[in-house]
């Protein structure tokens, strides 16, 4: 497997308190039209923080908000047909080595659909550079998340439409 150009520069492009379900839901909707084929989306966090949550909403949006979106926590991975591109969604919080993502054909994802990956570090090595990271945390409220958002390349001008949401 190869990763991304070790060069990609990863800037901080910006932290967030998301109050609520709502919000976290909120931000996955306004995400999800600036998604594009080739792109890997990495959501860290402590399990429970809401990576699921926010992958749901994010995959409804584009799939419809009566689509099924299980979590892919015994799979490990959950595939979406969509009509611009394919979307993977991996949850690898059972990956016993970071190689055994080669068998789930992470490397197909990565060339041709959107990969949204929860628990992004179980790939080890095996993670591109040039992703955008999510990282949840729990914030001083039941329901409240802080988000820290970092991302490489073209990412910045790409979610510079979210300032105003």
């Amino acid at each position: 497997m190869t990763t991304a150009a070790a060069d990609t520069k990863t800037m901080s492009i910006r932290n967030m308190l998301l109050p609520d379900l709502a919000a976290t839901e909120s931000f996955a909707r306004r995400l999800a039209p600036l998604l594009r084929s080739g792109d890997i989306i990495a959501l860290g966090g402590d399990l429970g923080a809401g990576k699921t949550a926010f992958s749901r909403a994010l995959i409804c949006t584009l799939n419809g908000a009566d689509t099924e979106v299980p979590s892919p926590t015994f799979t490990l991975v959950q595939i979406y047909e969509l009509p611009e591109f394919d979307l993977w969604h991996f949850d690898l919080y059972r990956l016993e080595a970071a190689q055994d993502a080669l068998e789930l054909d992470i490397e197909d994802a990565f060339a041709t659909s959107v990969s949204l990956i929860e628990w992004p570090e179980r790939l080890g090595p095996y993670l591109p550079t040039n992703r955008l990271d999510i990282r949840f945390s729990f914030a001083d409220t039941a329901t409240a998340r802080c988000l820290q958002i970092q991302g490489g390349n073209d990412w910045v001008s790409r979610l510079e439409s979210l300032n105003d949401g």
